[in-house]
């Protein structure tokens, strides 16, 4: 009910974010505090979620749900197949407001 209310009562201290259930303060806290309960076997990648290590292991073996119908590569995240695909078509959507230049993706490369 609470979600449906938007009654958020579980407060985080460090950074005032709110919550309907404690169970997700608690996730919040962890990814806070730098612990990573989650970690992954094969190059020992840690996540305060297992959802993130579930999703982290297709990259190793090469499951992920976006795939590139240009070159076969996949990815688990849906941004980062949108930035891959730029590569093949040329876009470059963001430009630098100071010199002009552009940018498959907002990241610092």
């Amino acid at each position: 009910m609470r979600v449906h209310i938007e009654e958020k009562p579980y407060t985080c201290l460090r950074c005032g974010e709110s919550f309907a259930q404690l169970v997700n303060l608690k996730v919040h806290m962890r990814v806070h505090n730098g612990e990573n309960l989650y970690t992954c076997q094969k190059c020992g990648e840690s996540f305060a979620q297992r959802v993130n290590l579930k999703s982290h292991m297709t990259t190793h073996n090469g499951e992920g749900p976006f795939t590139c119908q240009q070159c076969g590569k996949s990815f688990t995240h849906k941004g980062s197949f949108n930035v891959h695909v730029r590569i093949h078509t040329g876009e470059k959507p963001y430009t630098c407001q100071q010199c002009g230049k552009s940018f498959l993706s907002k990241r610092k490369p």
